[in-house]
């Protein structure tokens, strides 16, 4: 046996406490038992290795585990060594409580997650073993903060092709998730003297949160039919905008406020930070581009895999402009704190043409979704109306006034996850509010989304 008895079995953590060794150790597992700390059935070491462990004699620790046994704290079996008893965990009085768990909604149509049981495990475990066995020692280490160099030449690529941006490796930093990006364009915009970050009257509050613990004001700029008036902005250091499909209205920003906001940046100095979360998802319309293609020195592009994959990867991208994609990478760290396997399998996934299938399958499903959803309003809800279903993973269905509140409750009621477009609201915008509910599609597994669709239309005035 080329192992020596010493490393087999498994490591136990014991401090043996009291008068005696045998007393303290047998004091010392009968605790660990009592608590829960050594859970039922857990297989403990062999004496001889226990021993070892501990420095103390083989036969003290045979000694306690047959005091333990002959108590009922373990059982002993030939062939099946020893191990802690079934028996009722009763925790210390000291110990903290368990949180209980929330009642979960029997369907949740909460915009912002795609349906998470698509997710592509076969393909995304082929590319993984693909790249481990591709990727030099040196992926291993901790890297470059900007990412593994294979997923920024990947990304480059498909950016270009896909979204029409103008990227180059040396200027795309991969972060975890899209608020590490904020994070980092927060700390940048702070050091160029920006105080006011412009956004749109709705969104998300959780960005405008991270722009605020950046030391950044949020201003919101009025909203139309035309999207995100961009011709309201002044003397702001930077605007968050969703230009092709914005969330959560679903209309892309019109071509002429799109001009506008890049003229704006030329003029003023300001940044333009363009959050790309969805802009794989089209179905009725052509693809909007990427906004950065206007002007790839004033526009930071920023994706993410949230939505075409899972939030859970972590992985999200910002295509910087030349002078701040230095700057980007410093802020981040002097390490890249992404999973480089992670980035690795993406980049694999991405050159493969894995990525780019996963998509199209994906369209044609959420399509089917949201085909269904607007055949269900027609039949039981004909008043209500969808908007901004032309892409994306949510619509907003438009309702009469003062009922927002009343249908969000009534949805709680019957098991229904929703948000009023209440809930993306800013609270410092001037324009009217609407009563509106933001419907994420996307999120339901298959199975789940007739019952989640019958579900809706009970609920709807």
């Amino acid at each position: 046996m080329a192992e020596s008895w010493a490393t087999l079995g498994v490591d136990l953590h014991l401090e043996p406490t009291g008068s005696g060794v045998r007393r303290g150790l047998t004091d010392a597992l009968r605790e660990a038992v009592r608590t829960g700390r050594l859970a039922p059935g857990t297989r403990l070491p062999s004496s001889r290795a226990l021993a070892a462990d501990l420095g103390i004699a083989r036969n003290t620790v045979a000694d306690a585990y047959a005091d333990l046994v002959a108590e009922g704290w373990l059982t002993a079996r030939q062939g099946s060594g020893t191990r802690v008893a079934e028996r009722t965990v009763v925790p210390p009085p000291d110990a903290v409580p368990r949180r209980r768990e929330q009642h979960r909604p029997a369907y949740d149509l909460i915009p912002g997650t795609p349906d998470l049981a698509s997710f592509p495990r076969t393909e995304w475990l082929r590319a993984a073993r693909r790249a481990l066995a591709a990727a030099p020692n040196s992926a291993l280490g901790y890297g470059d903060p900007r990412g593994r160099p294979e997923l920024r030449s990947a990304l480059a690529g498909y950016l270009a092709r896909a979204r029409g941006v103008r990227a180059d490796p040396e200027r795309i930093v991969v972060c975890a998730g899209f608020t590490q990006a904020l994070d980092i364009l927060g700390q940048l915009l702070r050091a160029r003297g920006a105080r006011t970050v412009a956004v749109e009257s709705y969104g998300l509050d959780a960005h405008w949160n991270r722009l605020a613990s950046a030391g950044l004001h949020t201003e919101p700029l009025p909203f139309d039919e035309l999207g995100t008036d961009t011709g309201q902005l002044t003397d702001e250091g930077a605007v968050l905008l969703t230009p092709a499909h914005q969330f959560p209205m679903g209309a892309p920003l019109h071509p002429d406020r799109r001009s506008a906001v890049v003229e704006w940046a030329r003029r003023t100095g300001g940044l333009v930070l363009e959050d790309d979360y969805d802009g794989e998802f089209r179905y009725d319309r052509q693809p909007v581009g990427a906004l950065q293609g206007l002007d790839p020195d004033r526009v930071v592009h920023l994706g993410t895999t949230s939505k075409s994959l899972a939030p859970g990867l972590r992985l999200a991208w910002a295509v910087l402009p030349p002078a701040l994609a230095e700057k980007a990478a410093a802020a981040k760290g002097e390490v890249d704190t992404c999973g480089a396997l992670d980035q690795l399998t993406l980049a694999e996934f991405i050159t493969s043409g894995a990525y780019d299938r996963h998509v199209r399958a994906a369209r044609l499903r959420y399509r089917r979704r949201r085909d269904a959803l607007v055949a269900a309003l027609a039949a039981h809800a004909p008043d209500v109306h969808a908007t901004g279903v032309a892409a994306g993973l949510h619509a907003v269905l438009r309702l009469p006034s003062g009922t927002e509140k009343s249908v969000v409750q009534a949805a709680n009621w019957q098991g229904l996850a929703l948000h009023g477009l209440s809930s993306f609201r800013h609270r410092a915008a001037v324009a009217e509010p609407l009563d509106a509910l933001v419907v994420g599609y996307g999120t339901p597994p298959d199975h789940a989304w007739a019952g989640a669709l019958d579900a809706l239309c009970r609920v709807l005035p």
